[in-house]
């Protein structure tokens, strides 16, 4: 069994005809204060310039191939299947998850690895986010709607959601004790991944600090499921 890496963070980004996002999502991740990462992106049978404009930033970034993992999937199996390729293929002590058209704050990272470290209890963590829209002048609106400490459980015991996947980080350690998204609930992955988490007695919470921007665009995941932007992917 591959033993994970001490320190490292695993990002997982899984996409699917994001070509215009792609550039900023990446160099929020080439720009992080925390070093010992490795970038694992999968690309889920784009049908755009997606895959060009990733080798392009390599090439000009000098990106160590090492460090950077690029998974072609040969056909589209959606977000649940081409999200758990990534997370399977993670080495890192720690994994997080960044969505394509998004981008993290710089220390984000950094921080959050020191909050898992300060609070071993703690499985996994998010954090607060704002959204924005692609305009020149944009306007960063921080969520209102994630909770912390023990509401988290409370919120999931009753069916709700109160973690925004894109902002997670958790331990490998315990990624490899509950596996992967399921398939089998259209739109509503992240969610159950969360409950996963909860339903073995690890404890999660959210930091209250902004650490990720969130696109709203007309061709994100979540409209399609919830006629909404800004919740949970």
């Amino acid at each position: 069994m591959m033993k994970r890496e001490p320190g490292m963070v695993s990002v997982v980004i899984t996409n699917f005809n994001r070509e215009l996002y792609l550039i900023e999502c990446l160099d929020s991740l080439l720009h992080q204060t925390y070093l010992n990462i490795e970038i694992i992106f999968v690309d889920d049978a784009s049908t755009d310039r997606s895959i060009e404009v990733v080798h392009s930033w390599m090439t000009e970034n000098e990106v160590n191939l090492d460090r950077f993992i690029l998974v072609r999937l040969p056909r589209n199996v959606g977000y649940a299947g081409a999200l758990s390729t990534g997370l399977f293929l993670a080495r890192g002590e720690y994994i997080a998850v960044q969505d394509s058209d998004d981008f993290s704050h710089g220390a984000r990272f950094e921080k959050q690895v020191n909050f898992l470290q300060n609070h071993p209890e703690l499985a996994l963590v998010g954090c607060n986010y704002a959204s924005f829209k692609s305009e020149l002048n944009r306007q960063y609106i921080p969520a209102n709607w994630l909770k912390y400490g023990e509401e988290i459980r409370k919120v999931y015991q009753n069916g709700g959601h109160c973690v925004c996947n894109g902002t997670i980080m958790f331990r490998g350690a315990i990624f490899d004790q509950i596996g992967g998204l399921t398939r089998r609930i259209d739109g509503a992955e992240d969610y159950e991944f969360i409950v996963k988490f909860l339903n073995i007695g690890a404890r999660i919470e959210n930091i209250r600090e902004v650490l990720y921007y969130y696109r709203l665009h007309s061709n994100q995941r979540s409209l399609a499921y919830f006629g909404k932007g800004g919740d949970s992917s």
